[in-house]
């Protein structure tokens, strides 16, 4: 191991004998590996093609395999261990008290897939479960003439948020909320973005570890993973004002999704992981319901 590139390839070597999980940023070894000791030497993490070649010292090598081992051994997310995370080409701090951000939502602020189901007074922009405040920062940066509050039930959460609000900013046009659903934020609401805990009992109970790293309060959504949602669709129409919309993130819940709302008027989204990850519904639609 002379150079980055042959670095990385042995870390990603000892990633897929060691049978570890990806998903919280990376997809697979390589990805991961290249994270992993781009970050721990200091290098851009996109712009591994302008240092591959680079020489290493065994000092540096000798970091490297302590990141790996921690990575191995704790089955910890590699976000978690260099305690960033990055979403759309934005950085953001993470740590353990908030769930690795990795929102398809943040794609479709970005490319302004949702800008055509908003209207010219769009002002108020609600970012419920905000986590890490990931969507709630994307979303101020999309729209520079909004103000955008991010909530969560978790305190410990939203002082991850706090961090990320503070790193991009953004305190005068982000607000946080502590709020178990929407409790404590009557709106009215132009745009609820909202990726809620989801995840089936059934498919809980078989997650890697990497996942189970992760709070478990942002990730379970009961028996069928719509507890959550059922609540907050009961409650949204109130909270919404008369032309709002609420999109919202389910991951591969669509069959219990579509089970649990079956006559529930939705738009699928198209995201980097097809049409069945993220919806948008009216609040007239809700009001059906």
């Amino acid at each position: 191991m002379k150079t980055v590139l042959q670095l990385i390839d042995f870390v990603a070597a000892r990633l897929d004998a060691a049978g570890v999980a990806f998903g919280h940023g990376t997809t697979n070894a390589f990805d991961e590996a290249a994270w992993l000791v781009l970050w721990q030497l200091g290098l851009p993490l996109d712009q591994l093609d302008n240092v591959e070649d680079m020489p290493i010292t065994g000092d540096q090598r000798d970091e490297v395999e302590a990141l790996l081992s921690d990575r191995i051994t704790t089955r910890k997310p590699a976000a978690y261990l260099t305690q960033e995370a990055w979403l759309q080409g934005i950085p953001f701090y993470i740590d353990e008290r908030a769930i690795v951000p990795r929102s398809f939502i943040a794609e479709l602020l970005v490319d302004g897939s949702v800008d055509e189901f908003l209207s010219a007074d769009t002002r108020r922009v609600l970012d419920l479960c905000t986590g890490n405040g990931s969507l709630a920062v994307l979303a101020a940066m999309a729209w520079p003439d909004v103000a955008v509050t991010g909530a969560d039930i978790s305190s410990d959460a939203l002082a991850v948020a706090r961090i990320n609000v503070d790193k991009h900013g953004l305190q005068h046009r982000i607000q946080l909320q502590l709020s178990d659903g929407l409790a404590a934020l009557p709106g009215p609401w132009d745009l609820i973005l909202c990726n809620p805990p989801y995840v089936n009992a059934a498919s809980m109970a078989a997650l890697p570890a990497e996942y189970r790293a992760e709070p478990k309060l942002a990730l379970a959504g009961g028996s069928d993973g719509m507890d959550f949602i059922r609540q907050l669709f009961a409650a949204a129409p109130a909270c919404m004002t008369e032309d709002a919309v609420l999109v919202l993130e389910i991951g591969n819940e669509r069959t219990n999704f579509e089970g649990a709302f079956p006559s529930l008027p939705a738009y699928w989204l198209r995201t980097s992981a097809g049409e069945d990850q993220v919806l948008l519904i009216q609040r007239t639609s809700l009001l059906k319901l």
